[in-house]
């Protein structure tokens, strides 16, 4: 009888072997499904390791920024998943975001809405509520911090504009951005957006401080209220 049980990866014969494919050729010639084999190690009864992460993959319509929002319970429909893999490659896609975040602090000087948005959207992009943060900046628009200032459900958060201005003022920020994402992927802003928008607008230009933006984070695009006019 043919024998159907899978071999783990250190028994694939060498030039079938992902780490080793990756220490002979580089990183970039290994395939998603291939690396994410690698972490996990081995594969079920049926199926190996390679092709159990094809089907994970495939799953999320092979876009890494989808598994990033999977959760363990995602996971475990596929055999062999359990929660020590699962946990681990959600580690990895964290630590791959966390690099993300770390690279575009780099840039501190904050230009133009574009800026802004590839501040938050690592930050923000993986969330399934939705958030409000506030970008203080000094009077040559560099960074001074980044501060959530509430998180709300799918639909909505909630922002008191007192919070707002307390950070700004304890941080001595002359400039500030809002910033909140959108869960569902629609960045168009709604009715509330619009009013929190103005309220915060208005507390701001009492207090000397100018807001430059409030923008809306969704997973591949935004919105800008300063380059709609709207500030």
């Amino acid at each position: 009888m043919e024998n159907k049980h899978k071999l783990s990866i250190n028994q694939w014969a060498l030039e079938d072997r992902p780490r080793e494919k990756m220490m002979e050729k580089g990183t970039e010639a290994l395939s998603d499904a291939e690396l994410l084999a690698i972490l996990i190690g081995s594969g079920n009864t049926d199926e190996s390791a390679v092709e159990l992460m094809r089907r994970v993959l495939c799953a999320c319509d092979n876009n890494l920024n989808t598994l990033a929002k999977w959760k363990v319970r995602d996971y475990s429909q596929f055999k062999g998943m359990g929660p020590a893999k699962s946990i681990t490659i959600m580690a990895a896609l964290e630590l791959g975001k966390r690099r993300k975040l770390q690279e575009t602090k780099e840039r501190l000087r904050i230009a133009c809405s574009q800026d802004i948005y590839q501040l938050f959207q690592p930050l923000m992009c993986d969330l399934d509520q939705e958030e409000f943060w506030i970008l203080l900046l000094n009077q040559a628009g560099r960074v001074i911090d980044k501060v959530r200032i509430s998180t709300g459900g799918i639909d909505g958060t909630y922002a008191d504009v007192r919070t707002i201005l307390r950070e700004a003022l304890m941080q001595r920020a002359t400039q500030l951005a809002a910033v909140h994402n959108h869960p569902s992927g629609n960045a168009s802003p709604s009715q509330a957006d619009r009013v929190l928008t103005e309220h915060i607008h208005k507390a701001t230009e009492t207090m000397n401080i100018h807001l430059i933006d409030h923008v809306i984070v969704c997973e591949e695009k935004y919105y800008s209220f300063a380059d709609e006019g709207l500030i």
